[in-house]
């Protein structure tokens, strides 16, 4: 086990399920750039190492090919925003931060209820704990 799962997912987070976000900004991206596709995937295995059983790990991946600028047409990142906001994520996972989100308000958006619903953020390999204060996000590594 690594250290993370010691010090940052709890009981609680593994109670809740695990979501897996998969995202490449263009068709051509997904076509020509199969490897970071294959690494986003592979994050599945990360969940499992820290402690979500593999059928409890959602993996979204309908946003293939399409662009980050904006939540308004990605039905996938709609999904997992509102998996946050209904507490039923302990954990959300994605190779960088900007598969999940090129529009800033977004981003905060998903990190002000990853911090309000206390879930977990993966970006590659480190887990975050969000702390929200004074209506200032604070993405802690």
């Amino acid at each position: 086990m690594s250290a993370d799962r010691f010090q940052k997912v709890t009981a609680e987070h593994l109670r809740r399920d695990a979501f897996l976000y998969i995202r490449q900004s263009s068709l051509r991206q997904v076509l020509e750039n199969t490897e970071s596709t294959k690494r986003q995937y592979s994050l599945r295995d990360r969940a499992v190492s820290l402690g979500w059983p593999i059928e409890r790990i959602h993996v979204i991946d309908c946003d293939l090919g399409l662009s980050g600028a904006s939540a308004e047409d990605r039905d996938g990142f709609q999904r997992l925003v509102a998996e946050v906001a209904n507490s039923h994520a302990g954990i959300v996972l994605g190779l960088e931060v900007s598969r999940l989100a090129r529009n800033n308000a977004d981003w905060h958006r998903l990190l002000e209820l990853a911090a309000l619903t206390q879930t977990l953020i993966l970006e590659t390999k480190t887990v975050s704990m969000i702390l929200l204060t004074s209506m200032t996000v604070f993405y802690w590594a």
